[in-house]
């Protein structure tokens, strides 16, 4: 693992989903994020996810899911924000509007990508 070349962060919307008890693994993945850093959800932050749910980069709502995960990412600048999920976070197909409606607000969206 290489936990330690990198600064990680999560946003207190990750330990939520995590510690819904629907979440296969939940303790498992509970564990990996002890020791993380935690980016706080700020007027920013829930700014530009209403801005992503208005634009249709990201499905609603935007208090809560994929629009808050892009938006702590995009502003606290994160340069690479890790998802397994392919529909709307690691899509190839959503990288360019993504993009444009970040930049147009004045920020830089993250890369994207699996793990």
């Amino acid at each position: 693992m290489q936990r330690k070349a990198h600064d990680i962060f999560l946003s207190p919307e990750v330990l939520r989903e995590l510690s819904d008890p629907k979440f296969k693994q939940q303790d498992l993945a509970l564990e990996m994020t002890v020791d993380l850093n935690i980016l706080t959800i700020n007027q920013d932050v829930l700014g530009l996810a209403s801005i992503l749910v208005r634009e249709q980069v990201m499905p609603g709502p935007e208090s809560a899911g994929d629009a808050l995960h892009v938006a702590v990412a995009t502003v606290y600048g994160v340069e690479y924000m890790l998802s397994w999920n392919v529909k709307h976070l690691a899509n190839v197909n959503k990288v360019k509007h993504l993009v444009e409606v970040t930049r147009r607000v004045g920020y830089v969206a993250p890369t994207i990508i699996t793990p």
